[in-house]
């Protein structure tokens, strides 16, 4: 994979903030809004509704200033932010078609630990916004397609070009900046969703150098997202009772 995007000096001010922004205002935001969601999960019914309509309504509005950076640039092309077809299109969607059944495979599996009352790996650290409604579950749906489709156009796409057109970074090593800074996204998870972001992120990272194109990452990225985000909430009589607290 080789980019060579030629940002203006416009590009390189909305990049800058954006980037600014991702390194320094999204962890710290992130955390803050999901430990108020965490607090207000179980007395306010429409608190996941307006959490996932914030998230949703966000993700896109980077996502516009990353295709400004974009548009700004008569010197970059789409090509130099992932937006283009694989270097290996035909083995594209057997990769694909991997990941979906692995994807697949490990939903029925957590649901069927979620019937049995069981443990379901990584499912605390994100217990607040998994869904109990059908109105939600569609909302949960909607973020993890957005979150999937935004998330990589933004760390990935932008991040890396800009790395390499504004910063003068060679690929690998703005690939591993966007990396950091990507990881740094898992801190409303505490030291652990770090590591998780930074692990989930070298994947996806690593998809998108060997492909040149978001495309593979993207899909990933939803399949999982979705997942993670249909995970069965644990029933709230249940968790009482195993704290020995009589449900109302």
């Amino acid at each position: 994979m080789s980019i060579s995007p030629d940002l203006s000096v416009a590009a390189t001010a909305v990049g800058g903030a954006l980037a600014a922004y991702l390194l320094l205002g999204e962890p710290w935001l992130g955390r803050r809004m999901y430990g108020s969601l965490a607090r207000r999960r179980a007395t306010e019914p429409g608190a996941l509704v307006r959490y996932f309509g914030y998230v949703i309504a966000a993700w896109w509005g980077l996502a516009a200033l990353a295709v400004a950076v974009l548009l700004l640039s008569p010197g970059a092309a789409p090509a130099d932010f992932g937006v283009t077809l694989p270097d290996d299109a035909p083995y594209t969607v057997p990769v694909v078609l991997l990941f979906g059944v692995a994807a697949a495979a490990s939903s029925r599996h957590f649901q069927e630990l979620a019937r049995q009352g069981k443990h379901i790996p990584g499912r605390a650290a994100i217990e607040a916004m998994l869904p109990r409604t059908a109105r939600e579950r569609r909302l949960a749906v909607a973020a993890a397609v957005t979150d999937g489709i935004c998330a990589e156009f933004v760390y990935r796409g932008l991040l890396i070009a800009f790395g390499v057109g504004a910063l003068g970074l060679p690929l690998y090593a703005a690939a591993a900046l966007s990396l950091a800074v990507y990881a740094l996204a898992g801190w409303y998870q505490g030291g652990t969703g770090v590591l998780v972001f930074a692990l989930f992120g070298a994947l996806l990272t690593g998809l998108y150098l060997a492909t040149g194109s978001l495309l593979l990452s993207v899909a990933v990225h939803v399949m999982l997202s979705v997942r993670d985000l249909t995970i069965p909430a644990p029933d709230p009589a249940v968790r009482e009772a195993k704290h020995g607290v009589s449900a109302p």
